[in-house]
C-alpha cells in the first residue's frame, strides 16, 4: 500500500507544501514527494529554506 500524501509547513510564514498538490509553478509536479524535492528549494511564499518546514500530517 502507497503512503498517504502529507503536508509540511513552513515555520517562518505558514505556507504549506501538500505532496498531492505539488508545486507546478516552481516545477514540482503533483506527487512529488518531500523528500524528492530539492535541498536548495525555498519557500514560494518568504524565501525560507527547506529545513524550515515542519510535517504537520501524522498518522
Amino acid at each position: 500500500m502507497a503512503e498517504p500524501f502529507r503536508r509540511y509547513k513552513c515555520l517562518n510564514c505558514g505556507y504549506v507544501y501538500d505532496e498531492a498538490e505539488g508545486w507546478p509553478e516552481d516545477g514540482i509536479p503533483a506527487g512529488t514527494r518531500w523528500e524528492d524535492v530539492s535541498e536548495d528549494w525555498i519557500c514560494p511564499e518568504c524565501g525560507s529554506e527547506k529545513r524550515d518546514f515542519d510535517m504537520i500530517d501524522w498518522e
